[in-house]
């Protein structure tokens, strides 16, 4: 007991002298009291500490309400109803809080199901998406949650082919293959379950994750490489492929496109028995038919108004024996780069002549460099090709090929043929040029600064009551910029000016005004034909309101107006069908991904407008791809589920990424690819041998 001079304020004592007498009988532990001194000792530290003495009751503190305790600390019987009142509306909002977390949730393991292929159980946890990213990073899971990497040669894998580095189909074209997603046994799954309940997702349940994994023990050795024969791998990406059976969907016809290294620079078939081996082939997988490229840089190469067609007359009889539909693309454009292999294509050498006295009949950015791609649209009717336009370059060879091969149209062997207005055949200004050191994500640059469209522009300034306006906006950046580091394309930027909105107009006008006029005498030289143009997946900074590469591609497609529909409208007026490149949906949309693409959203964009304006449209892989995720995703595309109204694409051109026979590895992915796409079920098929 203490005097009645002694101070009563519990001591404070050191945490350390604490731990080093732990057993020390005589340690009396002090109760925290209203003292200042002594809060920074926590209750949660008590726990540590063996107490001799019973623990006295603590003394109330003057510690500040929080929560619920303001309500309940009022003792009045409308004060209880209140803080139960309180009480309930918050568990309300912590129940709708919960269950948008689930939605949130659901959608996140419906799109890694989709279109990450990963296999996750109707009720996943965490441990089952961390076992699936682990899984496609390149580890190897065992049931009882031990991870090591596991990545052995190709060479070891049994009977698979090995390839040299030398050879197209090497380690880049080989991670694009199905070998990944075979070995870690990811099937992809369709079906979206709209009713399932990731409640378990923020918690680990041992005794499920237990469950599963004794149930894939048996088939644990279908996951180690060094147990796999070519046989069993090959068989057990045809199961994968079996569940996702499109029988019965609408029969969308597939044609290949062939090599443009076929017809060589006099116009010569290159290998007539390689074409046929190649055909036989192709023949086998019950494709539809073949597209082949006509260019004018070949045809038209040395002279003008010189037309040869003699190589592409014996290729077209070869097809006729394998009795395969053709579709042809007329290609004005040059072709060459880092996926063209060794061939190289340009334009006609007669045109480069007439290049090098007049510059300006190229596109020109605005540092004064020229783009050979292909010939600018501003001489679209101006007479400087040897006293033709460019417009009636482009008809005279239209008239050429109909006329030579008017048996050919007779037969019905060609179906459709496609006009290429622009870079790569697509109707697109050539706003990315790789050679002048473009990279991807950059926005590009505007093409208009040769002497032709200048022209042009001061006239539609002058018209406009602006003359001042006739220029390029100059503060655009240049072809790798990004969109927050410019002037003209950051948010509110001066793309939404004034200027900036002339501007963009009269570039967009361009390019409707060179499709119309070309499409306008293709309409004229084939009357009775399908006639397609192709279209560009400009899907980079789509997320931002500019959408910069775009509007330098031509597309004047900002977030506030649609860009596409005024050119549907041109082709719905001269019947033209779309051939859309469908851009792959794992290449750059990813997490770390900083150029905001979206080509799902723009793919979905395209399509509602063309489809409103009532056209045809077709599609096209952008890349050579073997890839399992990317043909369902393209199955997908070509036709949705969910569209009420049953469209679908009319046809769907597959891009080969070298020649045919040496992918024997890939040919039963392409087998079932086809017979999606037709709406066969080809689960219960053994597919045709090479």
């Amino acid at each position: 007991m203490n005097g009645a001079g002694e101070d009563t304020t519990p001591a404070t004592f050191d945490h350390h002298e604490i731990h080093q007498n732990p057993l020390n009988s005589n340690l009396q532990i002090p109760i925290p009291g209203p003292n200042p001194n002594i809060n920074n000792f926590s209750h949660s530290n008590s726990h540590q500490y063996h107490l001799i003495s019973p623990p006295q009751p603590q003394p109330q503190t003057n510690r500040r309400p929080r929560g619920f305790a303001v309500t309940a600390g009022n003792s009045s019987g409308s004060g209880d109803v209140k803080g139960r009142r309180e009480r309930e509306k918050e568990k309300e909002r912590t129940k709708l809080r919960e269950r948008h977390r689930r939605a949130i949730t659901s959608r996140m393991l419906a799109g890694l199901r989709q279109y990450g292929n990963f296999h996750l159980p109707a009720r996943a946890d965490m441990n089952d998406v961390l076992a699936a990213l682990a899984r496609e990073a390149g580890w190897m899971v065992e049931p009882d949650g031990t991870t090591y990497r596991s990545s052995p040669p190709p060479s070891q894998l049994g009977g698979l082919p090995v390839r040299s580095s030398d050879s197209p189909l090497s380690a880049s074209s080989l991670k694009n293959c199905s070998m990944k997603p075979s070995l870690n046994c990811q099937p992809t799954v369709l079906g979206i379950d709209e009713n399932l309940s990731p409640a378990s997702l923020d918690s680990v349940v041992v005794t499920e994750m237990e469950t599963k994994n004794e149930k894939n023990t048996s088939t644990s050795n279908i996951d180690s490489p060094e147990s796999l024969e070519a046989h069993q791998l090959i068989q057990h990406v045809q199961s994968n492929l079996c569940e996702n059976d499109y029988s019965g969907t609408p029969h969308v016809p597939v044609y290949i496109k062939l090599s443009s290294g076929i017809i060589n620079s006099y116009c010569q078939l290159v290998d007539p028995e390689g074409i046929r081996q190649e055909l036989k082939h192709m023949k086998s997988l019950n494709v539809d038919g073949v597209v082949v490229d006509c260019w004018w840089g070949i045809v038209e190469g040395w002279s003008p108004q010189k037309y040869t067609w003699l190589g592409y007359r014996e290729l077209f009889m070869i097809i006729r024996e394998f009795q395969l539909k053709v579709q042809v693309v007329l290609a004005f454009h040059e072709y060459g780069g880092s996926d063209s292999g060794n061939v190289f294509i340009s334009l006609p050498h007669w045109v480069l002549e007439i290049g090098k006295d007049n510059q300006d009949i190229f596109f020109t950015d605005r540092e004064g460099r020229r783009n050979t791609e292909c010939i600018s649209w501003g001489i679209d009717k101006e007479r400087v090709l040897r006293g033709r336009t460019g417009i009636e370059v482009y008809f005279d060879l239209m008239r050429s090929f109909r006329s030579e091969f008017d048996d050919i149209f007779a037969d019905d062997l060609i179906t459709a043929v496609e006009i290429g207005l622009g870079a790569s055949g697509e109707l697109k200004f050539p706003s990315f040029p790789e050679r002048l050191g473009w990279r991807y994500p950059g926005i590009g640059e505007f093409q208009c600064y040769d002497r032709y469209l200048q022209q042009n522009l001061r006239k539609a300034a002058k018209l406009r009551g602006h003359s001042f306006w006739a220029r390029g906006p100059d503060n655009a950046g240049h072809y790798n910029s990004r969109p927050p580091e410019t002037g003209f394309f950051c948010e509110k930027g001066d793309y939404e000016s004034y200027f900036g909105r002339f501007f963009l107009h009269w570039y967009a006008q361009m390019l409707i005004d060179h499709a119309d006029n070309v499409l306008s005498l293709a309409s004229l030289a084939f009357e009775e034909t399908q006639i397609i143009v192709k279209i560009p997946a400009v899907y980079w900074w789509y997320k931002t309101p500019s959408h910069a590469a775009e509007l330098t591609a031509g597309y004047y497609n900002p977030t506030n107006r649609d860009g596409y529909s005024p050119v549907f409208e041109v082709f719905k007026k001269h019947s033209v069908a779309v051939k859309y490149v469908c851009p792959r949906s794992r290449i750059h949309c990813r997490e770390n991904d900083e150029s905001f693409s979206d080509p799902e959203s723009l793919s979905w964009q395209v399509l509602s407008a063309a489809w409103d304006c009532g056209l045809t449209i077709a599609g096209q892989n952008a890349d050579p791809c073997f890839d399992r995720g990317e043909h369902i995703k393209m199955i997908e595309t070509s036709k949705p589920n969910n569209d009420p109204d049953r469209r679908h694409f009319s046809f769907f051109v597959y891009q080969l990424p070298s020649p045919f026979v040496q992918r024997t590895y890939c040919y039963s992915e392409l087998d079932n690819f086809i017979k999606n796409m037709h709406g066969e079920n080809g689960c219960h098929e053994e597919p045709a041998q090479v």
